[in-house]
């Protein structure tokens, strides 16, 4: 089959095995380039490991620190007439790679916030990869079913308190346009808590805790996203903010509870940039796309990997990690460095439909936004035969 993108609003509906491999192995390439994480993790469990930081987070700690991996994510496998997710594709080429330098490397492929997986993850552990000292919670969905109750949440993308009005570049019509987001109820934001607040991580450790295979001194990290004035209205003060303030609550909780292995929680805050769950947000193409310009003026750019093997070298593994106030670690230290913001602030009210690549790196978030799914890889041939039907080894 020749694959070609298909984009419909913010998504791409399907992706290339072939692109997918090739964006995999840039990133394991800038790995090995840095060099080993010193005393890094040697059992390492990433729940969401397929795409963006999950998948940064799984690559750093394979061919940066030769741990074994355990990934969780639900992706859907190709068939003949139909490519899979970009996600199943990423963690084929992953897998060929770890093969090919002895690198042990399983996946389970389902539902992360079901006890059933959790379970099925906990037999893998025991049987097949020792005690785990380091657990990434990296999971971005917009629904959860409780396990306990059977009831299912939906997360909301809107403001709290008052409605927001923004001018914002609408990557669908390729125009700028305003756009108005009612505030939402109080259900909203208690149901946007229940996804993507800091509950099923809590749960993830318990369960694990409780089979006993957490090693001592481990660490577990959820990544989140704090932003400054000009996203809080939309994301850090809004009903996204309010879940990922909940993951401050549960690490609290997690190291409390882990103090038997003498296990730290922490939340790690980390740079705006183009994934699959951003391009979701009003306001954030047009953002990002800015935020890209300034940095990548002054040469302080960096992308998924870049942020994640740093994370790794000045936070999780460094004797003096970069930490703010509140115990959290802080890799977005240069996107939210006042100057930064100061010039994307004085850049944003000028954009219009027709200067928006000459004050912004739209051009560049496009193309990144493409990497994600295996598209716009100069060295890979789209014209050539792909087979969509790939499938994925080291399934457990």
């Amino acid at each position: 089959m020749v694959i070609k993108p298909k984009i419909r609003g913010f998504i791409c509906t399907n992706a290339h095995p072939v692109g997918c491999a090739a964006h995999v192995q840039e990133q394991i390439d800038y790995v090995k380039q840095q060099g080993p994480v010193a005393n890094g993790p040697k059992n390492v469990l990433v729940i969401g490991s397929s795409t963006g930081y999950g998948l940064a987070s799984r690559i750093t700690a394979a061919f940066g620190c030769g741990a074994k991996t355990l990934g969780l994510f639900f992706e859907k496998e190709g068939t003949e007439r139909r490519t899979g997710t970009a996600g199943w594709y990423n963690t084929a080429a992953f897998q060929a790679a770890a093969e090919a330098e002895g690198i042990w490397a399983k996946h389970l492929n389902g539902d992360a916030f079901s006890d059933e997986l959790k379970d099925k993850a906990i037999d893998v552990i025991e049987k097949e990869m020792g005690k785990i000292d380091l657990v990434v919670y990296s999971l971005a969905s917009p629904r959860r079913t409780d396990p306990e109750t059977g009831e299912v949440y939906n997360s909301t993308l809107k403001p709290i308190g008052d409605s927001y009005t923004a001018t914002t570049w609408n990557t669908s019509k390729k125009v700028m346009e305003t756009v108005s987001v009612e505030p939402a109820n109080d259900e909203e934001i208690a149901n946007t808590v229940k996804v993507m607040g800091g509950e099923d991580w809590e749960r993830w450790l318990d369960r694990l805790q409780g089979a006993g295979v957490l090693a001592q001194n481990c660490q577990t990290v959820s990544y989140t996203y704090i932003g400054k004035e000009l996203t809080w209205p939309i994301y850090g003060k809004a009903t996204i903010g309010k879940a990922k303030e909940d993951l401050d609550r549960a690490a609290a909780a997690i190291t409390d509870k882990l103090s038997n292995v003498n296990g730290k929680a922490y939340v790690a805050s980390l740079k705006a940039l183009v994934t699959q769950a951003s391009s979701a947000i009003p306001i954030m193409p047009l953002y990002i796309s800015l935020m890209y310009q300034v940095m990548k003026e002054e040469g302080t750019h960096e992308g998924c990997i870049e942020q994640i093997y740093g994370l790794y070298n000045q936070c999780l593994y460094a004797d003096n990690p970069i930490m703010d106030e509140q115990g959290r670690l802080r890799m977005d230290g240069k996107e939210l460095a006042d100057h930064v913001q100061a010039k994307i602030a004085e850049l944003w009210p000028q954009v219009t439909t027709e200067n928006i690549y000459e004050l912004t790196d739209y051009a560049g978030y496009h193309s990144e936004f493409l990497r994600l799914f295996g598209f716009g890889y100069d060295h890979v041939d789209y014209e050539a035969e792909a087979d969509p039907a790939l499938g994925v080894n080291g399934m457990a």
